[in-house]
């Protein structure tokens, strides 16, 4: 089964707006379907294509670009004799799969756009690390675009349904409810969507009607190549990234909204850790949400990186992942599904909102204040889930796992801060509503902002 991806519309954009000027690189975590959609875009879009993959090529394919790539006919000539194929000029695609296993084909880029003959896509996990490219020019000819797992659009699209999403937008645009009906029957699709996830060996899988439990494995798996990178890179670097990672559902559970570092190590702080942290967050495995001091439409400038949240880039490996800690299979499945799911467990609803609002390009941002109410004689600590700026200002969200209109942290939210914020949000289980100047949205309707 071929998956439709969205990323195939900004590949052809490229395509046609570079005209062979520049290299693209598709970052994103593994198994997201990187290689996959490159080679797609290959075959359709050209006349041929060459790739490849430097997690198998030999020795000569690299000797060949370390000695021959001032030369553009000899390094041609050799590569084509190396892998038994020539290519038409101006008429194919050269991909450089898995490119950070041998930063020298990236730093090459340059010289293979000037030569014009192909053009060139790439692809990487983990790649945009620092110490990947320290010791390589990385090329201006060269663009970047990430790809993360399915949205809930591209879930639905797996099954056929594409009259959905189009309906949940024009909904969110006039600010109209869907009905009860409807939106009981997208809520089943929705949590159907938190519960396999959007990695695409589980969206097929699901598509094509294995069980929750071969769905879990092929999940299962994914978090063991996760967990195998990450073991490598603390092996070569000192560090414990697969510590922090390994941590992430039990923060999640534990009714502790921002990461702490003793479920790593009672002594552990933030400075000994900061760099597994960013290996974590820049491969895109997890997704980092920092603090922001003042909640001022230039979020990234008020951002404290030291008190911050850790979402899973995928939930539905959040949800395999909560399986190891002795949840039964179909039970967390079912509880998921049919909306039962444990109020402990709520940290999984945020978490696929988190989601939705990176595959918008959202950074995500959270806000903490202190206040005193008008009847405590103390002040208190509140929190903003997520900050985002919408049309050039602050707008605040809330996520609620049920259907709970409460709006305490909003309201003091406003009294704090003499800031103008024309929207204001409620993520929740229900149908679409306004209320006290907050528009309710459900869930799914995260896909909108």
């Amino acid at each position: 089964m071929e998956l439709e991806r969205k990323i195939y519309q900004d590949l052809l954009e490229w395509k046609n707006r570079s005209g062979g000027k520049s290299a693209l690189l598709i970052e994103g975590a593994r198994r997201v379907g990187k290689s996959t959609i490159a080679e797609k875009f290959a075959r359709e879009q050209y006349a041929d294509y060459l790739k490849l993959d430097f997690a198998l090529e030999g020795a000569a394919v690299r000797r060949n670009f370390e000695e021959n790539i001032g030369q553009p006919d000899v390094f041609f000539r050799n590569l084509f004799i190396l892998k038994g194929k020539e290519l038409p000029k101006r008429n194919a695609l050269i991909i450089f799969d898995e490119v950070q296993l041998f930063p020298i084909a990236r730093q090459a880029i340059k010289y293979l756009v000037q030569d014009g003959r192909y053009d060139y896509l790439e692809t990487g996990s983990l790649i945009s690390i620092r110490r990947n490219v320290k010791d390589i020019l990385i090329p201006s000819e060269e663009e970047k675009i990430k790809m993360y797992p399915l949205d809930f659009e591209e879930f639905l699209w797996a099954q056929g349904n594409r009259v959905t999403v189009p309906a949940i937008r024009a909904a969110f645009a006039q600010k109209q409810p869907l009905g009860e009906e409807i939106h009981r029957k997208i809520m089943e699709h929705f949590r159907t969507y938190i519960a396999v996830g959007g990695m695409p060996q589980a969206v097929v899988a699901f598509a094509e009607g294995n069980s929750y439990q071969q769905i879990d494995r092929i999940k299962q798996g994914i978090l063991q190549l996760y967990e195998d990178d990450l073991h490598k890179n603390d092996e070569l670097y000192g560090e414990k990234a697969s510590l922090v990672f390994k941590t992430i559902p039990k923060q999640m559970t534990d009714h502790q909204s921002h990461y702490t570092f003793s479920e790593i190590d009672k002594n552990a702080r933030y400075k000994n850790y900061v760099d597994s942290i960013e290996f974590i967050a820049e491969s895109m495995i997890a997704n980092r949400c920092a603090n922001v001091t003042m909640p001022d439409v230039f979020l990234s400038q008020f951002a404290d990186y030291s008190n911050f949240k850790l979402y899973m880039g995928d939930t539905g490996l959040l949800v395999s992942m909560l399986l190891r800690s002795g949840n039964e299979s179909n039970e967390l499945y079912r509880a998921l599904i049919f909306d039962k799911l444990d109020a402990n467990l709520g940290m999984v609803i945020e978490n696929i909102v988190s989601q939705m609002l990176v595959c918008n390009h959202h950074e995500l941002f959270f806000h903490e204040y202190v206040y005193q109410p008008e009847n405590s004689i103390h002040e208190k600590k509140y929190e903003i889930d997520f900050l985002l700026v919408r049309n050039n200002r602050v707008c605040p969200l809330e996520v609620k796992s049920s259907d709970s209109s409460s709006h305490k942290s909003f309201d003091y939210f406003l009294n704090k801060y003499p800031i103008r914020i024309p929207e204001r949000y409620i993520l929740y289980t229900k149908d679409l509503k306004i209320r006290d100047n907050i528009t309710f949205l459900p869930l799914y309707m995260a896909l909108c902002l």
